[in-house]
C-alpha cells in the first residue's frame, strides 16, 4: 500500500545518493582527470556495496521496497541510485512527481575557478542527472552556475534539451554580478519560456557563517547526523541569510517586472523565516521608496514579487499549518527529502498534525497545486 494516499501529493524535494564514478561517467573525456570524485568513505562505499549486492536476493528486495519512506536512509536507501529501484519506490512513496536534487557531487566541482572545470562539471552533473531520471514522474534539477552569462545560458539550454525540468542555481553573487543583472535576462527568459523554474537548495552558497564563529575554544561538534560534513547549530540559525540576499536582488533589481513568467522554489531552507522576511521587505520598501528611485519603478510590493514568483519547502519539525495561516496558502509545499534522513520516515504526518482548522483549498494548495503553479503546468 503507498505511503501518500488518498490526494494527489508531489513531492518538491529528494535526491539521488550518487555513487562513485557518477559524475564521471557523463563527463568529457578531457574533464574526466579533473572531475575525479574525492575517496569515498568506508561507511559510504559499504552501504553502495550492501545496495549493490540487494539486487541478487529477491527477499531483501521485497523488504527494502515495502515501505521505503520508513525504512534505511542515505545509500542504503531503496531507489538511492538505482533507476528502476527508484521508480519502484515511488510505486511505494505515492507522489506523483518527485524533483531529485543532486546529494554530494557538486562538490567535485562547484568552487573551481577554472570555468572550464565550473561548468564541465556541471554539464556532466545534468547529463547524469537527465538519465537517472527517466521516469517521467521524477523530474530532475539541472545545476547551473551564474559566474558566466553565456555559458550559464548554454548550459540550462543543454539541461532543458535532455529534459531536466528544473534549475538550480546558487543562493549567491553571479561571480562579480548581482544575479538580477540585466547581462543574465537571456538565461532567466529560457527559464521564463520553457517553463523551466529555478531553485535555490540548502548547498553551494549557502553557507554564510564567517568561519570565526565557529572558533570558540571548544572542540568541534558534530553535525546534524553525527559525523562531521553536514550542518551544525550555528549553520542552522543563519541558513536562510543567502536565499534572503539572493531574493531581494532579485526583486530589487527588477528582475520580476522584466521576466513577469519566472517561476521558482526555495527548497530545504526550512520556512519559519518566511513571514517575518516577507514583511522585512515591505518595512524597507516603504522606508526606502520615497528616495530609491529603483524602488519607485517598481510594479508591486516586495512581498507581492515573492507571492507571484516563489514558493518554499518547510521542514517536517516546522510548524507548516502556522506558516500557511501566517503568510498565506500560496507559499508552500510540501516535501519528503528522500531518502536523506532529514526527511523523517513520516513527513505527512508531522505536517498533518500542524493542520488543524486548514480548508481542504490550503491543504490541496500545499500537497499539489503550488507545486503545479512553480512548474508552470497542471500535472
Amino acid at each position: 500500500m503507498p505511503y501518500a494516499q488518498g490526494r494527489i501529493i508531489h513531492d518538491a524535494d529528494s535526491h539521488i545518493m550518487e555513487p562513485p564514478g557518477w559524475l564521471v561517467a557523463h563527463a568529457e573525456p578531457s574533464l574526466a582527470k579533473r572531475l575525479t570524485e574525492r575517496a569515498t568513505p568506508e561507511r559510504i562505499q559499504g552501504q553502495v556495496e550492501k545496495a549493490i549486492a540487494r539486487r541478487n536476493d529477491p527477499d531483501a528486495v521485497r523488504a527494502a521496497a515495502e515501505a521505503p519512506i520508513a525504512g534505511p536512509k542515505g545509500w542504503i536507501a531503496y531507489g538511492a541510485f538505482d533507476p528502476d529501484e527508484r521508480a519502484s519506490a515511488l510505486d511505494q512513496l505515492g507522489f506523483s512527481r518527485q524533483l531529485v536534487f543532486a546529494t554530494s557531487s557538486l562538490a567535485v566541482f562547484r568552487t573551481s575557478s577554472t570555468p572550464e572545470v565550473l561548468y564541465g562539471g556541471a554539464r556532466a552533473h545534468n547529463r547524469a542527472m537527465a538519465a537517472f531520471c527517466r521516469d517521467p514522474r521524477l523530474i530532475g534539477v539541472a545545476y547551473v552556475p551564474l559566474d558566466d552569462p553565456q555559458r550559464a545560458l548554454e548550459t540550462a539550454a543543454e539541461a532543458i534539451d535532455l529534459g531536466c525540468g528544473a534549475v538550480w542555481v546558487p543562493s549567491t553573487p553571479a561571480g562579480p554580478l548581482s544575479p538580477g543583472h540585466p547581462k543574465l535576462d537571456a538565461f532567466w527568459h529560457l527559464l521564463a519560456d520553457t517553463r523551466t523554474p529555478f531553485m535555490l537548495h540548502i548547498g553551494p552558497g549557502s553557507r554564510v557563517l564567517p568561519p570565526e564563529y565557529t572558533n570558540n575554544g571548544k572542540p568541534r561538534s558534530p553535525d546534524l547526523h553525527g559525523g562531521g560534513e553536514n550542518l551544525r547549530f550555528k549553520d542552522f540559525v543563519v541558513l536562510p541569510f543567502s536565499a534572503q540576499m539572493f531574493l531581494a536582488a532579485l526583486i530589487y533589481d527588477g528582475l520580476f517586472d522584466r521576466v513577469p513568467e519566472l517561476r521558482g522554489g526555495v527548497i530545504e531552507f526550512g520556512a519559519a523565516w518566511v513571514p517575518g522576511f516577507l514583511r522585512q521587505l515591505d518595512l524597507g520598501y516603504r522606508s526606502f521608496s520615497r528616495t530609491d528611485p529603483l524602488l519607485q519603478g517598481l510594479a508591486l510590493k516586495p512581498s507581492d514579487y515573492i507571492r507571484r514568483h516563489v514558493k518554499f519547502t518547510p521542514f517536517p519539525g516546522e510548524d507548516a499549518g502556522w506558516l500557511i495561516r501566517e503568510a498565506g496558502k500560496e507559499l508552500f509545499l510540501f516535501s519528503s527529502d528522500y531518502p536523506h534522513p532529514e526527511g523523517t520516515n513520516d513527513p505527512i504526518g508531522r505536517f498533518e498534525r500542524t493542520f488543524e482548522g486548514l480548508d481542504e483549498e490550503a491543504r490541496d494548495r500545499f500537497y499539489r497545486r503550488n507545486f503545479e503553479e512553480m512548474m508552470g503546468t497542471p500535472i
